[in-house]
């Protein structure tokens, strides 16, 4: 690749910019500001029959941004679709770093109690629930992964951010 990448591996970026799902693309210009936020964008139409989304006008959207600055919302509705986490899902996401630092140090029955209890608090929190699911041994895209798919669309596909769908 010959952009940047983030790897959040201790979700530190998950808190602060209330990311909830996967995957989430942020737009930063060159001048470090943020212009599109929490955006459940694909490059390709891979996943679009599970997803539902159009890369395509995710991509004209881009290039209509670099080619003449037209940022793709304005800054009160990106700031209204992001919103605040809620307490619960502040605390599942610390419970999230709790549980990484407890299986780091090889007590996995706590990791695992605190995971629980994140993903209660925070039931809709890809970043949490299919996260956790590799850390734990179990198959990311198995029975577990179409469980919390089919959860997250009886919910509404609950999202802090900008949702293409």
């Amino acid at each position: 690749m010959t952009y940047p990448v983030l790897l959040d591996a201790d979700h530190v970026v998950t808190e602060l910019y209330a990311i909830s799902n996967v995957p989430t693309v942020v737009l930063i210009d060159a001048d470090d500001t943020i212009v599109q936020p929490n955006w459940n964008a694909y490059a390709t139409d891979t996943f679009k029959d599970f997803t539902g989304v159009d890369s395509g006008r995710q991509l004209d959207a881009i290039r209509t941004w670099v080619r003449d600055g037209t940022p793709l919302v304005d800054e009160d509705t990106a700031r209204e679709a992001v919103g605040d986490l809620t307490p619960d899902e502040e605390q599942a996401k610390l419970l999230w770093r709790i549980a990484l630092h407890h299986r780091d140090a090889g007590d996995d029955d706590a990791a695992a109690r605190c995971w629980d209890r994140a993903a209660e608090l925070a039931p809709h929190d890809w970043t949490i629930r299919r996260a956790m699911l590799p850390l734990r041994g179990r198959d990311p895209f198995g029975d577990e992964f179409f469980t919390l798919a089919a959860e997250f669309q009886q919910a509404g596909r609950p999202y802090h951010g900008i949702s293409d769908r």
